[in-house]
């Protein structure tokens, strides 16, 4: 139970990664000022977050059964607070996919959906009502850059991210009036077992219904230069759960989109820059496939040169 003062804040997809990074960093916080609900849909899980929070578990810490895609857990959830009372809501919980679209299947895609968007949606639901009647509140989504701009081979995932941006920029607008703060975090890539194993999943996936050429450049165009981004821009869930932390500090003030890392803001800029959509759409076609073998061998003398310190720059919120 939170103590006088504290600001509880739950959190969605605590079992590892960011999710995990947010819950401890938290409840960690030298000043007392957070009480974490940290969920999952399975509390088995819990091992590593109960190590990492170490003395926090049972403190400024406490656990709950969370699962965003059904209606009945997210309202058991939120029933068992006290008061229904949740100053700062989290919504981390999501799940990847990537791949030749031709290959993935309409229920695939459906259930990419059902967490990364409606999970969202039913979260959002339950805690604003609340937020309204109390005339306060922080509502956070962790979105991606994928959000902002598609990547290839990245279709469902960042259209259902898209959504997310979408969904969340109208009810901004609304929430202003109730005093209610609604913020995005976008990172780019995250060092997480989440990533790496599904990168090692999708190099040994077989992917029927695509031709052979775009499984060709899947496995052996974007999966190189993906690994190379990630292993060169790459930031930790620390990173992620820092800039996030930074956010909720600044309440009602706080920015509705946070991009982690500013080396994807000339990305980003690129899509603005041309209102047709051709100049973000062609560079990224050059950047694959004509400049592929030169941003393999770029990116790895900039790992060298910066010797991992790129990875532990974000965007102050500030």
């Amino acid at each position: 139970m939170a103590n006088s003062g504290q600001k509880v804040v739950l959190i969605t997809g605590c079992s590892s990664g960011i999710g995990l990074r947010m819950a401890v960093m938290l409840a960690k916080d030298e000043k007392q000022r957070f009480h974490v609900i940290a969920t999952m849909r399975d509390l088995k899980r819990k091992d590593k977050l109960v190590e990492a929070a170490g003395d926090a578990y049972g403190k400024s810490l406490s656990l709950a059964v969370l699962d965003v895609c059904t209606d009945e857990s997210v309202k058991q959830c939120i029933n068992g607070i006290k008061d229904r009372h949740v100053d700062v809501l989290i919504n981390n919980a999501g799940i990847g996919l990537v791949g030749p679209v031709e290959s993935i299947s309409i229920a695939e895609m459906k259930s990419v959906f059902e967490t990364n968007f409606f999970g969202v949606i039913r979260m959002i639901k339950e805690v604003m009502p609340d937020m309204k009647k109390r005339k306060g509140g922080h509502i956070i989504v962790v979105s991606s850059v994928m959000g902002l701009q598609g990547v290839v081979f990245n279709d469902v995932y960042a259209a259902s991210k898209f959504a997310m941006e979408g969904f969340c920029e109208c009810l901004a607008v609304q929430l202003l009036k109730f005093n209610v703060t609604m913020s995005m975090i976008e990172p780019g890539p995250v060092h997480t077992e989440f990533e790496s194993k599904m990168i090692q999943d999708v190099r040994q996936k077989e992917f029927p219904g695509a031709d052979a050429d775009t499984v060709n450049y899947f496995k052996n165009v974007y999966l190189p230069s993906s690994v190379d981004i990630f292993e060169t821009l790459g930031q930790t869930p620390d990173d992620i759960a820092r800039c996030t932390k930074k956010v909720i500090e600044q309440g009602s003030s706080a920015r509705f989109r946070n991009l982690t890392n500013p080396l994807y803001t000339p990305i980003v800029a690129l899509k603005y820059a041309d209102e047709t959509g051709g100049l973000s759409v062609h560079a990224f076609y050059h950047m694959l496939f004509n400049l592929g073998p030169l941003m393999h061998v770029s990116m790895k003398a900039m790992q060298y040169l910066t010797c991992g310190c790129l990875r532990s720059r974000t965007i102050s919120p500030n």
